[in-house]
């Protein structure tokens, strides 16, 4: 991919024009460059990195948060987590996110993607994005050893295999590992041999972002556009023409030198959920209140940019030579510590272990609840029914402490382990904003961190989030109490146990549920898969979202957003493989509605 300077970026003329070299915009910017007859420019903010152990490395995931790799975003104070500010990481690197995450490589199940479809999205259904979901994977099956010996069960027609983008399962798992699925066995829970397939149902063996070629973090590669790193995109520039507004190009700022960058046919904007809206915002698009209140006069009047803020959120009960020894057996043969992944997974269904009474309740506040359409009501009511078979709660357990809040006593020479347990179709909405003038932002444009508030567990519908991760972690409480996987824990950590239960069936009877609200209000974080800021619309248009199912702005010609914000409803399953879908449908439509050139001066 030929990496540029900012003059010779600069003497080109570019058809389609990308901000942001993250998973959704580089991905756009391939399919795109496959057609000879087309230019395309990527502009990302930070830097191209190529022999960096914490990204290449699959053991070394963690290593890369909090560097300058990572934008370092934080939320606000959350009433609900009592007064806690939480760690956003958003990659700041050519790659974006996709170079700091987990390498999960997931899927949500039939009905989340079908719920987008039902929302008046056509075109975003399970059948529809199943071609895109293949398109961009290279899966590449283990052959030194039987499926059974970890569970490494697929279904290898639901699986692409010459796509970019390289999966494989891992070379080498934690010992807890071969304990997981006779552990969730036992408690009802089914080993699922096609969780790609349309229902990820059960439990299972996870698939990685990982190259088994070279045991690396796996990378999507443009083949022709010209990049542009280290450059800051200030704003969209817009013409405006009758009615409607026309997206000219970019202004762009590269060390102290400013400049005009035009897009001959559209701007593809792929900044994530976070960086997506704050760009639309500092361009004058969004509400006419959050814009004033910042000092940029309104162009289009777009009052959900920034809104409909989804994100995953969990609870998590939870020596330098030996570092140095992994590093060189990695570097010696790609095995070892370092090839380790968390791969034990399960998603269940609320009805497993939420009480019946809990669930009707549960549909009743639903019910009464303004914030959401009537048919988004519907769609989650449907999500409560006795019937419904889908993933809404995830668990996943390894080796080590995960937990940022629960700190180990030193040199205690004590192992542990956490389970993570991951909320996912949470009722909780907040919001992403740019800051108002008036909380000090000194004209540092997409540079000033924006206002991120999740508002995790506040009002009707964060107390009912509240109330449903009680059962939660009260399942997650039994799961570590039963065997075998029970056979290697000695004690809980966090919480400690006020006592240690004799069975199973008493491990969830020790605290009481207001124990368990206060526990995770001071545990629970981010999962970091933020969704919905840019949201498609659907039958309400404008009134409801960003984009409309082409993923086009409303209100703005030649402008579109490809990337995770556009999501309008939350999926049960890690978002990676979810956003390469959306970037290969949006290429495919981008192409389909190919316009024509046009040079239009911004004013």
């Amino acid at each position: 991919m030929p990496i540029v300077t900012s003059a010779e970026f600069l003497e080109r003329e570019f058809d389609y024009l990308i901000v942001g070299g993250g998973t959704a915009g580089l991905a756009v910017a391939a399919r795109l460059s496959e057609d000879p007859d087309i230019t395309v420019g990527i502009l990302e903010a930070g830097p191209a990195v190529s022999d960096n152990v914490a990204v290449n490395i699959p053991g070394c995931y963690g290593e890369s948060l909090g560097t300058d790799l990572d934008w370092q975003f934080q939320t606000t104070s959350q009433p609900g987590l009592d007064g806690r500010v939480l760690k956003w990481p958003r990659g700041k690197v050519l790659g974006g996110t996709s170079a700091l995450n987990f390498m999960t490589w997931n899927r949500g199940n039939r009905e989340d993607y079908d719920a987008w479809e039902e929302l008046g999205n056509p075109g975003w259904g399970w059948d529809d994005l199943m071609p895109f979901f293949k398109k961009t994977e290279h899966f590449h099956p283990t052959q030194t050893r039987p499926q059974d010996e970890y569970q490494e069960h697929y279904d290898q027609e639901a699986l692409g295999t010459d796509g970019p983008v390289q999966i494989s399962h891992a070379r080498q798992y934690s010992a807890s590992h071969k304990l997981w699925h006779a552990t969730l066995n036992a408690l009802g829970v089914e080993t699922n041999k096609q969780h790609l397939s349309g229902s990820n149902v059960g439990v299972w063996t996870n698939i990685n972002a990982v190259n088994p070629a070279t045991c690396e973090r796996t990378s999507r590669l443009a083949p022709e556009p010209l990049l542009l790193c280290e450059t800051i995109v200030e704003k969209i520039e817009l013409r405006q023409e009758g009615h409607e507004w026309i997206a000219c190009g970019v202004r762009i700022k590269n060390g102290n030198a400013q400049n005009s960058v035009p897009a001959l046919r559209e701007v593809i904007l792929s900044a994530g959920s976070v960086q997506s809206p704050q760009l639309l915002e500092l361009s004058g698009v969004g509400s006419p209140d959050i814009l004033s209140r910042a000092g940029i006069q309104t162009k289009l009047k777009s009052p959900c940019v920034g809104e409909n803020l989804q994100d995953h959120f969990n609870d998590l009960m939870a020596s330098a030579d030996a570092k140095v020894a992994a590093l060189e057996l990695y570097a010696k043969s790609q095995t070892g510590p370092l090839t380790v992944l968390p791969c034990s997974i399960c998603y269940i269904p609320f009805q497993h272990f939420v009480p019946p009474e809990t669930l009707s309740a549960a549909k009743d506040k639903i019910g009464r609840m303004e914030r959401y359409s009537s048919e988004e009501r519907k769609i989650r009511n449907q999500r409560f029914d006795p019937q419904t078979r889908l993933g809404q709660i995830e668990c996943i357990f390894d080796l080590g402490n995960w937990n940022p809040i629960f700190k180990p006593e030193p040199l205690s020479g004590r192992k542990y382990g956490t389970i993570l347990q991951i909320l996912q179709s949470p009722f909780s909405r907040g919001s992403i904003h740019i800051k108002p003038a008036t909380l000090g932002s000194q004209g540092r444009g997409i540079l000033e961190a924006p206002v991120i508030d999740p508002q995790y567990f506040v009002g009707e519908h964060g107390e009912l989030d509240l109330e449903l991760m009680v059962h939660c972690v009260r399942f997650a409480n039994k799961i570590c109490s039963t065997q075998p996987l029970a056979s290697i824990i000695r004690a809980r950590a966090s919480p400690p146990a006020s006592t240690t239960p004799s069975t199973k069936d008493e491990a969830d009877q020790i605290e009481d549920d207001e124990t368990w609200r206060q526990w995770l209000r001071e545990n629970t974080i981010s999962d970091w898969h933020p969704v919905g800021t840019c949201a498609m619309g659907g039958h309400r248009g404008i009134e409801a979202g960003v984009v409309d199912e082409r993923l086009r702005v409303y209100g703005v010609q030649r402008l579109r957003v490809v990337d995770a914000s556009v999501i309008p409803l939350q999926i049960s399953a890690h978002l990676q493989a979810t956003v390469y879908a959306i970037a290969e449908k949006g290429s495919s439509m981008i192409l389909e509605d190919r316009l024509p050139r046009q040079r239009v001066e911004a004013r």
